[in-house]
């Protein structure tokens, strides 16, 4: 037998063994991450709804065409003057020519400024978000892979930022900006600027465990720094939780943006944006509710579908989370039910001791009554003669 040959002659060297966690059967990691995913009806419903915004959110010029409609026109005519500006008609002036209504006191089509405030809550929401992966990521690998010096300085300024009051500080810098700057870029970069600590502190405390394992070690040791040892191992392993922690993020950046143009310091008029249609009908929701509860309720089935699709995310990319959840819960049960039988069986104890007692107490009458029995009355009357 040739030197090198493993085993007898015209057999297939073995295949090697898989490493552990890797997905079996030839289906990759994505379409597992989808298997899982799919097995979700919420996680289905939530990817569903937030499809169909973006698509009728970037479909908003052919929408409004096809309505006949443009986002900053005025239609005088169809509010009610005498009235304050109310649109005619009911439902906030819903009709053919206006399939969501007119806003009060401009006659600007509701239908059309929702279309594209979508497109600037959403554009606001998805670029400040990615601002704040990309440099939580940088800064969190840096701790984790510098020096005892460089993590105590980035972890203590990555703890300054998550303590700093951001929504005063955003207030503070957009009012102090010049006007010509575009708002949605302005919203992107204060957003993402000072809202990475999250980020960074996950990826920190990824890498600082990920870096004491063999795959990383053994990179090291074939001569790879820290900059190739970040791209080639570190980053491909902090993908599932980066991606859930921005599906998060996304949520929260949509509300913060809505807050800042509800305060006036966001998006400015005419551009049309849900925070600043919400600060308009704060004097309309008792003429026309429509024009409040539109945006609001947009507001709340983004901020939820985007909720509900980033646990969906989470729970798909680590199903050891779920699979301790259904644990804990069928733990808690049969915890329960065994503190059921063990109070029933308390109960039947002391049932059966007061019975014990009861029964003890019986058989003490018969003894008394036989050490003291009862005298004749005839002897009674002798004893006392």
């Amino acid at each position: 037998m040739a030197a090198g040959t493993a085993g007898p002659a015209g057999s297939l060297p073995a295949a090697p063994a898989a490493p552990p966690g890797a997905p079996s059967g030839g289906v990759s990691g994505a379409g597992q991450v989808w298997r899982r995913l799919r097995a979700r009806p919420s996680a289905l419903v939530a990817g569903g709804v937030l499809a169909l915004l973006v698509a009728l959110a970037l479909a908003a010029p052919l929408l409004a065409a096809l309505e006949g409609q443009d986002v900053n026109t005025y239609h005088d005519d169809l509010v009610d003057s005498a009235r304050g500006g109310v649109p005619f008609g009911s439902f906030g002036g819903v009709s053919g020519d206006h399939w969501l209504g007119v806003e009060p006191s401009t006659g600007r089509d509701l239908f059309v400024r929702l279309l594209y405030g979508a497109r600037i809550s959403l554009l606001v929401a998805v670029g400040a978000t990615a601002v704040q992966v990309a440099i939580g990521i940088t800064v969190g690998l840096a701790a984790g892979l510098g020096s005892r010096w460089v993590d105590t300085l980035l972890s203590r300024v990555t703890d300054v930022m998550i303590a700093l009051p951001m929504l005063v500080l955003a207030i503070a810098l957009t009012a102090v900006v010049s006007a010509d700057f575009p708002r949605p870029l302005l919203l992107i970069l204060i957003i993402g600027l000072l809202n990475w600590g999250g980020t960074a502190r996950i990826v920190r405390a990824q890498t600082l465990t990920l870096k004491h394992l063999d795959f990383v070690a053994a990179a090291r040791l074939a001569g790879s720094g820290p900059f190739r040892v970040a791209r080639r191992e570190l980053l491909p392993s902090l993908a599932a939780p980066v991606i859930t922690y921005a599906a998060i993020l996304v949520p929260t950046n949509i509300v913060i943006e809505a807050s800042l143009s509800f305060l006036g310091v966001g998006v400015k008029p005419p551009t049309p944006s849900w925070g600043v249609m919400l600060s308009t009908a704060q004097t309309w929701f008792r003429a026309d509710p429509m024009y409040v509860l539109l945006p609001a309720g947009l507001l709340f089935v983004t901020v939820l579908s985007f909720t509900v699709l980033g646990d969906a995310v989470r729970t798909a990319l680590d199903p050891r989370e779920a699979s301790r959840l259904r644990v804990g819960t069928r733990a808690g049960g049969r915890n329960r039910k065994a503190d059921a039988s063990d109070r029933t069986a308390d109960a039947s104890d002391r049932t059966a001791g007061t019975s014990s007692r009861m029964a003890d107490a019986s058989d003490r009458i018969p003894d008394a009554s036989a050490r003291t029995p009862l005298q004749d009355p005839k002897d009674l009357k002798d004893t006392a003669s």
